[in-house]
């Protein structure tokens, strides 16, 4: 696994961190401590060694923002510790469909509250975007928010929308406008440092120009179809399929679109935003 680094945010929460996966925040209170996220599983070992140089107090709870192995791929190895694991009840019945470990053992389905130490969490399911199951970590006595991969900065921005994990770029918008909603002055982000509720809003409209560029060149699919006939089937097929290259191209330049996040992504973004 990569190397991993611990950064000091502020008093008792730390941040370990690498260019693979998606942070691992630690937040620590008298009796133990919580993570938000917990990386894939190689990366446990590396977790604890970095944890024991600031705490020796137990992992009490872990807190998945959303399925994905990168960021709750640990599970399973701190359930052995003790741990219990927190998520949406949409992301561990996207768990359980592919594995019988490390399964979530405490769900909600809008909002829970965890008390630990200095730190109030409330935690929140405030729709779908990068899936169906993303959950927003506030703290309201810190002024921050843990995002998860609803937002996440990285070269320089990741926009990945799982479809077959119920992602929706339709309704990520509307999600993060809610986020936004909330009050805050440090955002967490799923990759990458540290920011602030700016670089929030200028990743929403990244997003709002992706729905309309989409959006926009399917029209035009749409009427260069119609002027083939319904009869034409061929002619259809072909202004189809080229229409879906060019969105796919535009999606490659525009947003930095490849690999899984084309796979995962271009058909339902195409067909969201007919």
């Amino acid at each position: 696994p990569a190397q991993l680094t611990t950064f000091k945010v502020r008093d008792n929460f730390y941040m370990i961190r690498n260019g693979q996966s998606g942070n691992c925040s630690v937040l620590i209170a008298d009796d133990g401590v919580v993570l938000i996220d917990n990386k894939f599983e190689m990366d446990h070992d590396g977790i604890m060694t970095k944890l024991r140089e600031i705490t020796d107090k137990p992992v009490l709870y872990v807190i998945n923002t959303h399925m994905h192995g990168d960021h709750s791929g640990g599970n399973a190895k701190k359930q052995a510790l003790g741990a219990k694991v927190i998520a949406h009840e949409n992301a561990r019945f996207q768990m359980a469909m592919t594995q019988t470990t490390g399964l979530p053992t405490i769900t909600l389905e809008d909002h829970m509250r965890l008390y630990h130490g200095e730190f109030i969490l409330d935690i929140y399911w405030l729709g779908r975007g990068h899936t169906d199951g993303d959950i927003v970590v506030h703290l309201p006595k810190q002024n921050m928010i843990f995002t998860g991969d609803l937002f996440a900065t990285w070269d320089p921005y990741v926009t990945l929308i799982d479809y077959p994990g119920g992602g929706s770029l339709r309704e990520w918008t509307r999600t993060l406008e809610r986020i936004e909603a909330l009050p805050f002055d440090t955002v967490i982000p799923g990759h990458g440092g540290p920011t602030d509720r700016a670089h929030l809003a200028t990743y929403k409209a990244v997003l709002t120009r992706m729905q309309d560029m989409v959006r926009e060149m399917n029209r035009a699919s749409a009427a260069k179809v119609a002027q083939c006939g319904r009869a034409d089937t061929q002619c259809r097929e072909l202004e189809t399929k080229k229409s879906r290259d060019d969105i796919q191209k535009m999606l490659e330049t525009e947003f930095g679109f490849r690999g899984f996040v084309t796979t995962l992504g271009l058909d339902g973004v195409i067909r969201e935003m007919q």
